[in-house]
């Protein structure tokens, strides 16, 4: 099921996969994850008997990762232990200590974030993009903002671009969207109702379907043409969900406009001028 990067860490992969792992493969992933150093050091029937599942659902869980097997898991285990830095624990009622760990985990696992991108797809991404007629943005529930922001950016960028709050408009914009038009949607579950309806109304209408999102197996993903997966800063679909983490996939949707403006050259420059003109007239003294 891994199609992302062979460099691709062992917990980047499960926070991306689990969802849509069967749920025996679910537990087995998420009670690596959760437990890395005693993973391990466990084989294959060690994890088996601890969580009362075959060995051939752990064997089969490696493989959904993308390894051989569990002995290639518990190699990429090791590899990711000694690459990551340690965090320091904040003492309890310490609220600068709390900030400070949970700065340092997001900073440990920022390198993550890529591992699932690959050359073809963000390139064709930022191709559609830069040469679809047009281009509607699409983003609901607490992924919105980074649709504002998007599409902010592509106008500032001279990439004209469509932004609509209301779920209804945004339906109503994709039927006729039409065949050289992209629906670029952000989703971070990749399961948002809104967003999934207006993207099959997108596709009827003959547009190419793009997507950001940080599930490679969520309904988004799947229903998409061309897919950025993010991985999520956080651990588990749950976590993503509670904690509801974005600054992941609004760091790539930044840098996936600037790698859009590189490739537009000086179309992009001149807009880009214009746009800090205007901006510098706004500001008072």
């Amino acid at each position: 099921m891994w199609s992302g990067s062979a460099d691709a860490p062992p917990t980047a992969r499960i926070a991306m996969l689990a969802p849509s792992l069967h749920p025996t493969e679910r537990r087995v992933a998420e009670s690596i994850a959760s437990d890395v150093e005693a993973a391990i050091e466990r084989t294959a029937q060690d994890v088996a008997d601890l969580l009362g599942v075959g060995r051939a659902s752990v064997i089969r869980t490696s493989q959904s990762l993308g390894y051989s097997g569990y002995q290639q898991l518990r190699v990429a285990l090791v590899r990711e232990l000694a690459l990551g830095s340690q965090t320091t624990s904040a003492s309890e009622g310490a609220v600068m200590g709390a900030l400070r760990t949970m700065i340092e985990r997001f900073s440990d696992r920022l390198g993550h974030t890529l591992s699932a991108l690959t050359e073809e797809s963000v390139e064709q991404f930022v191709r559609v993009v830069d040469e679809s007629q047009r281009v509607l943005v699409v983003a609901n529930g607490l992924s919105l903002p980074l649709g504002l922001d998007l599409a902010l950016r592509l106008i500032s960028a001279g990439r004209p671009a469509e932004y609509l709050p209301d779920t209804i408009g945004q339906q109503i914009s994709a039927t006729q969207l039409g065949a050289g038009s992209a629906c670029v949607v952000v989703t971070g579950s990749g399961a948002n109702r809104a967003s999934l309806e207006v993207m099959t109304a997108a596709r009827e209408s003959g547009a190419t379907v793009l997507v950001i999102t940080c599930f490679p197996q969520s309904a988004a993903a799947k229903l998409a043409d061309a897919a950025l997966i993010v991985a999520p800063i956080d651990d588990t679909f749950r976590d993503e969900l509670v904690h509801t983490s974005r600054a992941a996939l609004m760091l790539v949707t930044e840098f996936v406009v600037e790698l859009l403006v590189s490739r537009r050259g000086d179309r992009a420059r001149v807009a880009q001028a214009a746009t800090l003109s205007m901006l510098s007239r706004s500001l008072s003294e």
